[in-house]
């Protein structure tokens, strides 16, 4: 096994903000108008991965049940797993029967 390495990198604060990926984390903290309009003319996608774009557009944080596998997941007891299959179920049945 080898020993772990790392080479520290002193930046700045402005230089740190705007170097994320994120153009609206980076358009939060300095120039503004600059960072937006770069983003805009370029076609810029931000996929709203960090904490603070997401604060800035009013979603959940990507952390606790915040985070998107989350999002989606059915907590409860494995009975009423089972009993609301079973309703799934039959509801589609339900519909299959009224489109024949």
């Amino acid at each position: 096994a080898e020993t772990a390495v790392s080479k520290p990198t002193l930046q700045g604060i402005t230089a740190a903000s705007l170097g994320t990926e994120s153009f609206i984390s980076a358009a939060s903290f300095q120039e503004t108008t600059k960072v937006l309009s770069e983003a805009s003319i370029r076609g810029k996608r931000d996929e709203l991965l960090g904490l603070k774009e997401n604060v800035i557009v009013g979603h959940l944080i990507p952390a606790g049940t915040g985070q998107r596998r989350f999002q989606k997941m059915i907590v409860g007891s494995k009975e009423e797993y089972e009993k609301l299959s079973e309703n799934m179920e039959v509801a589609s049945h339900k519909s299959s029967e009224a489109i024949l």
